[in-house]
């Protein structure tokens, strides 16, 4: 069945129109209670980034929430990957995210974790979905869900994190800047690198509500690279504004994206033995990858884009590690979802495992050049089954005679067609991106 409301990651909109709106979260909440009334602990957790809509959207929830009967635990600020955490740890029936991840201040968005810590099964969602369309009511005075805050979540969280670097092993002496991208782990995550015995430089540290993702975080990294050149850093992390994306930057303050992440994490785990079954990359992750991991004898295998489907072929293939090259790492060793922070110490480790600095580490795989050219559409027509879009595809992969790949992929979120195209030279990706482009733009022309 097609979802009305839920997208791939929960919820998401403008903040103050449907479905982000109080009255439609309020109901949200309400139909979410009502399902999960009729299993386990009667008992939700609720987590949010730093936007300033958190407030009353959480109201709008906890409100809906106990309507249906059910107890609400509020943690205030905390990353998505801790809510997924903590939900299992206090064994309640689901966990929500208020947040709209990497996205500006004025979209929000609401997810939620089963109590297993993953995303919420396809029949739980379209239960609620379900349950929405129905007329909201509200149980006895008596039945009501109680509210009550949970003040030591993100000690709990930190505790957890700082669990999965080996003891043996220590920071000191390491200098890292931490990009926070004002965003839910501003409070959290300097603790777990200062505790572990670095030197951190925060950056992006300070929200104010509307200040999450501007010009900070993993989805814009000049100011971080500039800045670990300034201190002179070893290395930079720089998370998203609800903490499950990473992106890293090296003592020469080059970026380092989640392809290369995994590259450095998938590389350790096979020289420790850890190594369980391959990689799940995405339709974008870059070529280089996948070539680098054969080298070392890896299997390599390509999801759709979305972490949910990195994690449902995981599941299917009985891996563990996975990433999207925007940051987004699985590591099932370590968590049940992507988590920043859990990533970066991933990586940490293997720089105090092999004794390498992070540049020597990403050293071991080259970045094909990739250009991706996004074309705004009408939606009058799809150009994907154009025949005249789907000719010049055909020949651009002639062009590329098997050295590089082709893409073509709508936004999930926008009327846009994403044209990528990969290849050994960057100026020759380039001259083929546009000319597929060109193609899209006079299809779409035509209608």
């Amino acid at each position: 069945m097609s979802r009305k409301y839920f997208g791939t990651d929960g919820v998401r909109g403008l903040v103050g129109k449907d479905p982000i709106s109080p009255k439609f979260v309020m109901k949200l909440g309400w139909a979410a209670g009502k399902v999960l009334a009729t299993r386990g602990t009667k008992k939700v957790l609720i987590g949010k980034d730093t936007r300033i809509s958190g407030y009353m959207l959480e109201s709008a929830l906890e409100a809906g929430f106990s309507a249906a009967g059910i107890d609400i635990g509020l943690m205030g600020p905390m990353p998505t990957p801790a809510v997924a955490y903590l939900t299992k740890t206090f064994r309640a029936e689901a966990g929500i995210v208020i947040s709209a991840s990497h996205n500006p201040f004025y979209d929000n968005g609401i997810k939620f974790f089963s109590t297993t810590g993953e995303k919420l099964p396809d029949d739980v969602e379209l239960a609620i979905e379900a349950m929405i369309d129905e007329e909201m009511d509200c149980v006895h005075s008596a039945k009501l869900g109680k509210a009550v805050r949970i003040d030591d979540a993100a000690g709990r969280y930190i505790e957890f994190c700082k669990s999965n670097f080996p003891s043996e092993y220590s920071l000191n002496g390491m200098k890292i800047v931490v990009d926070c991208a004002n965003g839910a782990t501003y409070h959290i995550a300097p603790s777990v690198f200062r505790e572990l015995g670095a030197e951190v430089i925060e950056f992006a540290c300070e929200p104010n509500g509307i200040n999450i993702n501007d010009d900070c975080g993993a989805t814009s990294m000049a100011n971080i690279s500039k800045l670990v050149l300034s201190e002179q850093a070893d290395l930079g992390i720089a998370l998203d504004g609800d903490g499950d994306r990473l992106m890293m930057v090296d003592q020469n303050g080059d970026v380092i994206d989640g392809d290369e992440i995994i590259y450095i994490i998938a590389k350790n785990a096979q020289q420790q033995g850890k190594l369980k079954g391959g990689v799940i990359g995405t339709l974008m992750s870059n070529m280089g990858l996948e070539l680098a991991l054969k080298d070392l004898g890896i299997d390599f295998a390509r999801a759709k884009v979305g972490d949910r489907y990195v994690m449902e072929q995981l599941k299917a293939k009985g891996w563990q590690l996975g990433a999207e090259n925007s940051g987004h790492i699985i590591n099932l060793n370590c968590t049940s979802t992507g988590d920043g922070i859990i990533a970066a110490l991933n990586v940490l480790e293997a720089l105090c495992q092999s004794g390498k600095s992070l540049t020597q580490l990403r050293s071991g795989m080259t970045m094909l050049p990739q250009i991706l050219v996004n074309v705004r559409f009408s939606g009058k027509t799809d150009p994907l089954n154009d025949d005249a879009v789907k000719q010049s595809v055909v020949d651009v992969e002639k062009e590329l005679a098997g050295t590089g790949r082709v893409l073509l992929r709508k936004s999930g979120t926008e009327p846009l067609i994403r044209v990528m195209v990969e290849g050994p030279n960057l100026a020759e990706v380039t001259h083929l991106a546009n000319k597929i482009s060109v193609q899209v733009k006079a299809v779409d022309a035509e209608h």
